[in-house]
């Protein structure tokens, strides 16, 4: 995308000076001949420099900002403002320079002729293959601003459930990072001046307090250097491991067994696949391509290659619930209420309220793990600061002993 700069006149007749971004100058001119009543000479910027090209590169299209696009765009064409328009105003406005980019370049293409959908399947990076295959379903149907109004519906219960738990792991890990903080300055700073007393007084050391002493001179020194190398290292080979398919898979099975964690996982990801079902069946994409759509949204590997499998049973004209009851990784509940949906022929709205049961079923979850998580820390920190004042106080039974 090139910088381009032209004189535009605006409703009051106004002259001024206006940058755009786009492929060239005759896109750069259709979109001003959108915002402006006339439109000058346009002329490369000569400040057309790299660091908006380094802000867009460092810059991340957030779930919240994909959720507030849609809501924007859903109210904007429902009141029966043109959709170039539309792209025009809210590129303008958006505060997220990735995004702003991709809906001006969407804007341009838009009115060249090619469809929404198409446009913005070539911005990966702002819109996934949910995003396309919804908008491409509500272009087809006509009915695009109740597709995005679902869409940021969506995007808003996902960012939600994400949020609850970040917010429930925030307070735990906070004081987890201050609690080491807390005891590598003990262990650093003010064991060294207690080993020195105890030296020139010699007094024998039991065995916490030498152990203790040892560690505060290991963090002293460049030996500091080995633990931090280790832990890089097995942090290296960890996410190595899990990048190919049978790690990959090991590991996620882990997550959906492990204490305390699994079964929210579990009930995240049903309420995920619930939630993105039941809106792309009720926008008009059809079943298998829902499967498709949903498998990226899933971060895990056992519960994608368990939708995998029923898409393959449901190609040979089975059921959802069966199929899915075959793979063994959706609870019971789930499967039974999915079923009375099919039998029904309300399976969007069942998916819905399945989604909704879950998803209140994680944020209970979340606040009982949280307020397990709390004593915990606090019993941590305690036998932390504990065992320090414990190795400091220990060689003066021993001073007072020689003095008696």
């Amino acid at each position: 995308m090139t910088v381009y700069v032209a004189k535009v006149k605006d409703g009051s007749g106004k002259i001024l000076k206006e940058k755009v971004e786009a492929a060239s100058p005759e896109q750069a001119r259709s979109i001003l001949q959108n915002r402006y009543v006339a439109v000058g000479k346009i002329n490369k910027s000569a400040l057309d420099l790299d660091l908006s090209q380094l802000e867009v590169a460092l810059s991340k299209v957030t779930i919240k900002d994909k959720a507030v696009f849609s809501r924007q765009f859903s109210v904007m064409i429902n009141a029966g403002v043109a959709i170039v328009r539309c792209l025009g105003i809210l590129g303008d406005q958006s505060s997220n320079p990735k995004l702003k980019k991709a809906l001006l370049a969407i804007s341009g293409e838009v009115q060249q002729g090619i469809s929404l959908s198409e446009s913005m399947a070539k911005h990966p990076e702002c819109f996934d293959d949910l995003y396309v295959y919804m908008v491409e379903a509500g272009e087809a149907g006509g009915v695009l601003d109740e597709v995005l109004d679902r869409l940021a519906g969506l995007l808003e219960d996902v960012a939600k459930l994400q949020n609850q738990i970040k917010s429930a792991m925030t307070y735990p890990m906070t004081v987890g990072f201050f609690a080491v903080v807390a005891f590598l300055g003990m262990t650093i700073f003010l064991i060294p001046v207690f080993s020195g007393i105890f030296e020139n007084l010699g007094a024998e050391l039991p065995a916490l307090t030498s152990f203790m002493v040892w560690l505060s001179d290991t963090l002293r020194s460049p030996k500091a250097i080995i633990p931090v190398a280790i832990i890089m290292a097995i942090t290296f080979a960890f996410k190595t491991y899990y990048k190919t398919p049978v790690g990959r898979l090991q590991i996620d099975g882990f997550m959906l067994k492990m204490p305390l964690f699994g079964d929210l996982n579990q009930k995240s990801a049903v309420a995920r696949f619930c939630r993105v079902f039941g809106v792309l069946t009720r926008s008009g994409v059809s079943v298998l391509n829902c499967f498709d759509i949903v498998c990226n949204t899933i971060p895990n590997k056992v519960i994608v290659n368990a939708i995998q499998g029923a898409k393959r049973e449901i190609q040979q004209g089975g059921m959802i619930s069966l199929a899915i009851q075959k793979e063994n990784v959706f609870p019971p509940l789930a499967i039974q209420m999915i079923s009375i949906g099919e039998e029904t022929g309300e399976l969007d709205k069942m998916m819905g309220k399945v989604a909704d049961f879950y998803e209140d079923e994680v944020e209970q979850a979340v606040k009982a793990l949280t307020s397990m998580l709390e004593p915990i820390m606090m019993v941590g920190i305690a036998v932390m600061v504990g065992t320090i004042l414990l190795s400091m106080y220990l060689p003066m039974f021993s001073i007072f002993d020689q003095l008696g």
